[in-house]
């Protein structure tokens, strides 16, 4: 093909698709938090549907991939594509983290001037935040959230490593690499799911925790989408595709994978930490 020609794919329905089902998800968390059971069934139904879209719209980009209509013109779009699609998600987590620091440097003090917060409150975030009362314990940094740190940090070298191997042409480094990065996802998926069930203080829990857990529980699921992203490459690179130059889909993972540990590091120190 030309490299003048420039290939358009044909209308596709899975963005909309994606859009249900995170309105479905989005609406039974809210009915949960409500106190309405039947909100967990429609989560359920609602992370099925996303797991039906990501299947779905994975498979025909590869396919895509696979046909030899893509050139370097739609190569670079992808990549600008990319760019602005990461650009998007660091304004998403500025708003929560601008919410963050609007909370701990105006609303709290406003708050404590005009005497609304609980009698005998501790200065400062988070013993003074609105909704809190006495003994309340803010989450540690130095436990689960430490060893987070290091696993993510670590995988950011393994997503390395194995680019590193499939620009030398070594499929075995990449794929190991690969599901070095992908098993070090899951164990901080794990960590922090174990770190929710055993925390003394719910998302209910003053501004406190409604920051915490929308700050974390939205990191958490960019580590979710990123590490089943990875995966798909992964399978990808066992089944022969890519080569040491041209790997777009690889680059793009991995791009967003250090975008998800980056944002991590932000967590630690201004949610954990400070």
């Amino acid at each position: 093909m030309p490299d003048a020609a420039y290939y358009q794919p044909p209308p596709s329905a899975w963005p909309i698709v994606g859009s249900l089902a995170l309105l479905v998800l989005a609406g039974g968390f809210v009915l949960l938090l409500a106190g309405f059971a039947p909100g967990a069934y429609a989560m359920a139904g609602g992370a099925l549907m996303l797991a039906l879209m990501l299947f779905g719209w994975f498979r025909d980009v590869v396919r895509e991939s696979l046909s030899g209509k893509l050139n370097a013109r739609v190569d670079l779009s992808f990549r600008w594509g990319m760019v602005w699609f990461i650009f998007s998600e660091v304004m998403f987590f500025a708003a929560f983290f601008g919410a963050l620091f609007y909370v701990r440097r105006v609303g709290v003090p406003m708050l404590a001037e005009a005497d609304l917060l609980w009698p005998g409150y501790q200065a400062g975030w988070p013993t003074a935040g609105p909704g809190i009362r006495e003994g309340f314990t803010p989450m540690a940094a130095w436990g689960i959230p430490a060893l987070n740190t290091l696993i993510l940090l670590s995988s950011g070298a393994t997503v390395t490593w194995a680019h590193w191997g499939l620009k030398r042409g070594r499929r075995r480094q990449a794929a190991l690499g690969l599901a070095a990065t992908v098993l070090l996802g899951a164990i901080f998926l794990a960590l922090q799911a174990y770190e929710y069930m055993t925390s003394l203080f719910t998302i209910r829990t003053g501004i406190y925790g409604a920051t915490f857990y929308l700050l974390t529980g939205f990191h958490g699921a960019h580590v979710a989408l990123g590490a089943i992203m990875l995966l798909v490459i992964l399978l990808r690179v066992l089944a022969g595709h890519f080569t040491p130059t041209d790997h777009f889909a690889f680059e793009a993972a991995s791009w967003y994978w250090h975008f998800v540990d980056v944002v991590w590091l932000l967590l630690f120190v201004f949610v954990y930490w400070l």
